[in-house]
């Protein structure tokens, strides 16, 4: 029979309350200190602090040209723009992400077609892009999602075959490697958020990273027109001193106060989080219906500050017990978890059915030349997420006692499903 489960009457595995092993973000002394001073310069909206975060971020990821914005869907939309995708143009996008990963390239005029997930990575799938690439596509949007980090090596090849740009969203990945290599420097531009739950915080913001001084620029060109003199392109110079996006993106300087402070302290913070996350999944090697959202040991990737962190869920293996119920039982042992991650956007009415511009038609298809919608059935593995992930407990400390008991009340719900399927 084994161990009676929590939810039928038996004793809790989790019985250790430690809020700290889970509180984020870390604000000390030195972040207040940071801010109060900013503040009482009375300069919030400029661009001196910002610069120099720019510059010390820059350092961080060994890259020339950084570009702090107001959050990350600002940074997504500059870099968009800098790549060139307009009027009719095409992105390609996983579809399982949050939608400021696709949704803003409407902004531009352009539409979206999705892509597949890999199912063991959640990752945009190498082999599902190229036959989405047409004469429209100016970019693959890549998504490192919940701090993974995509097929670079096979996507960039993609990408030059086809003379397409590759934008990664950086957002769940900060300080994530590819192969030994900082996820959002391998493609030709990187954008992210920096907002306060992510793993690298600086309360509302976003930051766009590339090697490519013109790509820079033109996303410069579209934002921060307060930023015009620093452009350099004969292409954009006889336009400056106003947004040629009509928006203004800039981060504010107390932000750019704390996000100093925040970097400062950013790789041991992960390297905690690492040891955290990957000994829970340790403690969880070979156990029925669970396995760990994380790349191999041997690979040279890591999962940075394991943001939205998952595992991947085998119903099969335990009986075919719903992965709701499975999660009903696990929170009811005093863990944390929920089914799925983010819903496939292409079934979204917003993808499929809303005029929002007054085009008279789908503003996904506005200005296409062919019916973009992809309907239920398209994407299998994006569509089966709900089913086959769940959301684990984000550990910001290797306290183990803790981590122990976590992992043994899913180990207890796992190996014992048969109680719910009685």
């Amino acid at each position: 029979m084994g161990e009676k489960l929590a939810l039928l009457g038996g004793p809790k595995a989790v019985t250790i309350e430690s809020p700290d092993t889970f509180r984020w973000p870390i604000i000390t002394e030195e972040d207040e200190t940071a801010v109060l001073e900013q503040l009482r310069t009375g300069d919030m909206s400029g661009t001196e602090a910002t610069k120099v975060f720019e510059r010390e971020f820059g350092a961080y990821y060994g890259i020339p040209h950084c570009l702090a914005h107001c959050n990350g869907t600002a940074a997504l939309l500059g870099a968009m723009y800098a790549c060139g995708v307009g009027v009719g143009d095409e992105i390609i996008c996983p579809s399982v992400t949050y939608w400021a990963s696709a949704l803003p390239c409407y902004s531009l005029g352009a539409s979206v077609v999705f892509a597949d997930v890999d199912p063991d990575t959640l990752n945009i799938d190498p082999n599902d892009i190229e036959h989405r690439i047409t004469d429209r596509t100016k970019a693959i949007v890549v998504v490192h999602y919940c701090a993974y980090p995509c097929e670079m090596d096979e996507i960039m090849a993609i990408a030059k075959k086809h003379r397409v740009k590759v934008i990664e969203d950086v957002s769940h990945a900060q300080g994530s490697l590819y192969h030994g290599t900082l996820t959002g420097t391998i493609g030709h531009i990187g954008a992210m958020s920096l907002m306060s739950q992510k793993s690298l915080v600086v309360g509302e913001g976003g930051i766009l990273i590339t090697r490519d001084r013109y790509l820079w620029e033109r996303a410069v060109a579209f934002g921060h027109y307060e930023r015009h003199k620093e452009l350099t392109d004969p292409s954009l110079t006889p336009f400056k001193g106003y947004p040629f996006g009509g928006v203004k993106y800039r981060l504010n300087q107390l932000a750019s106060a704390l996000g100093r402070v925040q970097l400062r302290h950013y790789p041991e913070r992960i390297e905690k989080i690492q040891e955290a996350m990957n000994y829970f999944w340790d403690l969880l090697e070979g156990c029925p219906g669970l396995r760990a959202h994380r790349p191999p040991k041997d690979s040279g990737s890591t999962m940075g500050g394991w943001y939205a962190a998952r595992g991947l869920y085998r119903a099969d293996e335990i009986g075919g017990l719903d992965v709701g119920k499975f999660c009903e039982a696990v929170r009811a042992e005093g863990s944390h978890i929920g089914p799925g991650c983010n819903p496939p956007m292409h079934l979204h009415p917003l993808f499929n059915d809303y005029d929002i511009y007054g085009h008279g038609k789908p503003t996904r298809n506005a200005h296409a030349d062919r019916d973009l919608r992809q309907p239920p059935g398209s994407l299998p593995i994006s569509e089966a997420t709900p089913k086959t992930t769940y959301s684990i407990p984000h550990f910001k400390h290797p306290h183990k006692d803790v981590i122990e008991q976590h992992a043994a009340a899913f180990r207890k719900v796992a190996e014992n499903a048969g109680q719910l399927l009685e």
